[in-house]
């Protein structure tokens, strides 16, 4: 019996090249008391794995997150097993805004302790006394209105690339760290101004909105879907599009094109660009935003450093990676000092 991925991220795309089915990108997620994340766990991924579902999936006590691929041809099928689940019945699913068949090139399922890292006790407060939701006219309603802060749930890198017009966007590498920082920079504004939240696709905003009025904000409203179901309900219905620029994705497309808008920076050269990378030095791996021009000049490197060391033979750059994987010390996400165009 088969419960790991067993396939490289190359030999998964030879594989998807050879089979030829367009594919469907989504994500959905679900608060729910799971008795046993682990044999949920295993149970998804021996189902999924026969549809040629792939994607990166945490389960936990407190529910599931999952952003995945799905071969359009057996989309029904995926529909009617998550509704085979009680409390996946029905769930909401974010279509994302661009497609990629190559979005992901593995089935990744999870055990987590959350299934979004939030540093909070959760017995703390009371998780169902939730912010308002708010559906994609509403939220243009509400943004528009004077005493309305409307708040980024998102970390620096991807509020970087696109936001709503207006938004205060939290200069944070974390959700963990963002809650306590948005506290304390809103804490004047508890009860005479409305705190507006969105995130990619609402999960964040669901346990933010309830820890913040635990906190004392009175008047709590979230945007239902996030961002990808936003765009939706715009695209369909004709609203006005108030998000500018990228919304950023974690899978391999990186973002998806929500307005003609380019608001970033290379963070090399400083020209107008909006495309993530990763440094091509395995040592380094830092995330950042590189121009067409840069990845050539630097070969997709963050620095001059790092370009040295990929062009060093293979088992000098092992040697030099070993012992340097302990993780934020090492993978940062836009933090270098090697970036002079950043902000």
């Amino acid at each position: 019996m088969q419960l790991y991925n067993k396939l490289s991220a190359e030999e998964r795309r030879f594989l998807l090249a050879q089979v030829g089915d367009e594919r469907l990108t989504l994500s959905f997620y679900q608060y729910y008391h799971v008795e046993n994340p682990q044999i949920l766990r295993d149970y998804l991924f021996l189902n999924w794995n026969e549809m040629n579902v792939l994607g990166r999936i945490y389960v936990a006590k407190e529910g599931i997150n999952a952003q995945l691929s799905v071969p359009a041809p057996r989309f029904e099928d995926f529909k009617n097993f998550l509704d085979g689940i009680s409390f996946l019945k029905g769930v909401r699913l974010n279509i994302a805004v661009e497609q990629d068949n190559e979005s992901f090139l593995k089935l990744t399922v999870k055990v987590r302790e959350k299934i979004v890292a939030d540093g909070l006790k959760d017995g703390s407060f009371d998780l169902t006394q939730k912010g308002i939701h708010l559906n994609a006219d509403d939220f243009n309603t509400l943004l528009a209105q004077p005493d309305t802060i409307c708040v980024d749930m998102r970390n620096h890198y991807e509020s970087e690339v696109g936001h709503f017009k207006g938004a205060f966007t939290p200069d944070v590498d974390t959700f963990r760290e963002s809650l306590p920082f948005i506290e304390q920079e809103l804490a004047h504004h508890k009860e005479d101004k409305k705190l507006l939240m969105y995130c990619t696709g609402g999960i964040r905003c669901e346990k933010a909105s309830a820890y913040f009025r635990h906190k004392g904000f009175k008047n709590v409203f979230q945007l239902e879907g996030g961002i990808i179901e936003y765009t939706r309900q715009v695209n369909e219905k004709g609203l006005e599009n108030k998000f500018i620029g990228k919304n950023f994705v974690f899978d391999e497309r990186g973002g998806e094109r929500i307005s003609e808008h380019i608001i970033a920076k290379c963070h090399q050269c400083g020209s107008p660009c909006d495309s993530h990378v990763n440094c091509a030095n395995e040592a380094c791996h830092l995330l950042f935003i590189q121009c067409h021009s840069c990845k050539e000049q630097r070969e997709g490197c963050c620095s001059i450093d790092c370009q040295e060391t990929i062009n060093l033979p293979v088992e000098e750059q092992r040697k030099r990676r070993k012992g340097k994987y302990n993780s934020n010390k090492i993978f940062k996400k836009g933090r270098s000092e090697a970036l002079k165009f950043k902000h």
